[in-house]
């Protein structure tokens, strides 16, 4: 009887000391940090408020986080088109990235952004912060505005989506072009 419990005694310590874990793979798969990602190609994603569809984003890749603040991104850039009440186009964002946040349902959209409104207003910049919620867009980043009659330079921009009611935080200048000889 000795024998026997010594024997598998013995068996265990054995067994014990030949296991190997690799702590990368242990701490993975006891991690509660849990991250899945969705992924998609030719995108195209309808925003609505009310069952009325106020913006189409369009991008050739999207992926999807849940991580703790859940959020998707778009790296190889984006397209959006912003809807008035008759379903027409009133303004269009394009910029090369862009990230979303699910929480706070703010795009951060950047890389060679524009945006253009109805009437021809173009603002470029390098940033832009477009809050869903207030339909309100934003930026801190250096900023150019194309009108029919002016270019303003400025740092910092908030505006409706449509780009008709804009600021300009600091006007570096403006080059007035309605009386410029080559626009008559």
């Amino acid at each position: 009887m000795f024998r026997k419990s010594y024997f598998i005694s013995v068996a265990m310590v054995l067994a014990l000391a030949a296991c190997e874990n690799d702590m990368e793979v242990v701490n993975k798969i006891t991690s509660k940090k849990e991250v899945s990602e969705e992924g998609g190609k030719d995108i195209e994603v309808l925003y609505s408020d009310l069952g009325k569809v106020k913006a189409k984003l369009n991008a050739p890749t999207m992926l999807r986080f849940r991580t703790k603040e859940p959020y998707t991104e778009l790296p190889d850039g984006l397209k959006i088109a912003f809807y008035n009440e008759d379903m027409k186009v009133e303004s269009q964002l394009t910029a090369e990235y862009g990230i979303s946040y699910d929480k706070t349902d703010k795009m951060i959209a950047r890389n060679n952004v524009e945006a253009i409104n109805i009437y021809g207003n173009k603002l470029n910049t390098e940033e832009l912060v477009w809050n869903q919620k207030t339909q309100k867009i934003s930026s801190e980043k250096f900023v150019k505005i194309t009108t029919k009659d002016e270019i303003i330079f400025g740092d910092g921009f908030e505006s409706n989506q449509d780009l008709t009611n804009y600021k300009i935080k600091k006007i570096r200048g403006t080059i007035r072009l309605k009386d410029n000889p080559i626009n008559p």
